[in-house]
């Protein structure tokens, strides 16, 4: 059985930063590189693997039930983009998987930015699940279920506010349809939802997501790095007048971000992202410059999603508590979290290049992590865009 079974099995800023490509830069293209920062040695064959997988996805489609599910709620998702979705057939062709003579996987897709960037987490989920899958690695469910049941615990006793974001480095598609289940059944109230689409649809939740850096790494690559933030905010709103109102700061470093954060962004922005770097010194910054903007913090929130567990978001809620509000985005460490011989991988899937239309030149798209030895692109680009930046 192939490991994607619904288009929707893939995250919520997928479909919304898709639509938000198809109604401002329709003509625009996309480049998507897969990272494995922990330079795995993959086996021979392990690319035919993934092909497969690939071409199975080909037969995948929007069902109606799924189309109004989408309709219902995520109505910030017009009639026309969810049309778009029941004819929308993924198309193998757009992405080339290698496995060089180290053993190291190259994949790399390329195409129209709002068709292109769906191929994003699907293909990150199925190298997960495949290499698990290669060395038949099981899990141990009776740690899994012991450590969910603690986490799950800890959370709700301490009334945190928590969504499920752990579709990239899932151990599989079942351990986290396992674990939405769980956390459904055990979490109470303070369980928000989850970021995967099709989790949401199968277990009656809210989805829960938020803005991705691709959509700054691709102002800052035709707009400038300077304006990159300010764009692309400027563009969100554009496109969704108000909904969607969370924002990443760390695509160029959130000390660019706070400069270039306005009244208007901060009034009409309900929260910012925290995914990397010290989040106690980030909560300092953030308060500091709603309190500049004579914006009241205790009205705003911060979304943690940076390598979070339980008990470390416990320190984060405490140091927030009655200053601002704070939120959760958990990943990994509730999808694959399945006993101590088993290691998440440490992979993702950047946006690499893009231009405006198919004629235009290929542009370098770089992200600049808060976190030193963590920026991700050309190492030219990542010089030009710190000089440019100042850092």
């Amino acid at each position: 059985m192939p490991i994607i079974q619904s288009i929707l099995d893939t995250d919520l800023y997928k479909f919304t930063t898709g639509y938000a490509y198809s109604k401002l830069y329709p003509r625009a293209f996309g480049h998507f590189k897969f990272i494995d920062r922990n330079q795995t040695v993959y086996p021979q064959g392990f690319d035919d693997l993934i092909r497969q997988e690939l071409q199975a996805m080909s037969e995948l489609k929007l069902s109606e039930t799924e189309a109004d599910f989408l309709t219902k709620e995520l109505p910030y998702l017009p009639p026309t983009y969810v049309d778009f979705l029941r004819g929308y057939r993924f198309n193998s062709k757009e992405v080339t998987v290698e496995l060089d003579q180290e053993g190291h996987l190259h994949i790399d897709a390329k195409g129209l930015l709002y068709r292109i960037t769906l191929w994003e987490t699907p293909i990150l989920a199925i190298v997960s699940e495949l290499y698990y899958s290669y060395y038949h690695i099981e899990p141990d469910m009776e740690y899994a279920v012991a450590s969910l049941a603690e986490k799950t615990s800890k959370l709700r006793e301490n009334e945190i506010t928590f969504s499920l974001f752990g579709m990239r480095r899932r151990f599989s598609f079942a351990i986290e349809d396992w674990v939405t289940q769980y956390v459904k059944e055990h979490s109470g109230k303070n369980f928000f939802g989850t970021s995967n689409v099709y989790l949401a649809f199968k277990h009656g939740l809210r989805v829960s997501g938020t803005h991705p850096h691709e959509w700054i790494q691709f102002h800052g690559a035709m707009f400038g790095y300077k304006m990159a933030n300010y764009m692309a905010m400027e563009d969100w709103i554009n496109v969704y007048d108000g909904d969607l109102g969370t924002v990443l700061t760390d695509t160029y470093t959130t000390d660019v971000f706070l400069s270039n954060f306005s009244k208007k962004h901060a009034m009409l922005f309900t929260s910012l992202r925290h995914d990397s770097g010290d989040p106690f010194l980030f909560i300092d910054k953030v308060i500091n410059r709603y309190q500049e903007l004579r914006v009241d913090p205790k009205i705003k929130y911060i979304i943690f999603s940076d390598s979070l567990n339980a008990a470390r978001t416990v320190e984060i809620k405490e140091k927030c508590a009655g200053r601002i509000g704070a939120s959760f985005g958990i990943g990994t460490n509730f999808s694959n979290d399945v006993g101590s011989h088993v290691k998440p991988m440490n992979i993702v899937m950047k946006l690499w290049a893009c231009k405006m239309t198919e004629k235009d030149k290929w542009h370098d798209c770089v992200k600049l992590s808060d976190v030193k030895g963590k920026h991700t692109g050309n190492p030219d680009e990542i010089n030009l865009a710190q000089r440019t930046l100042g850092l």
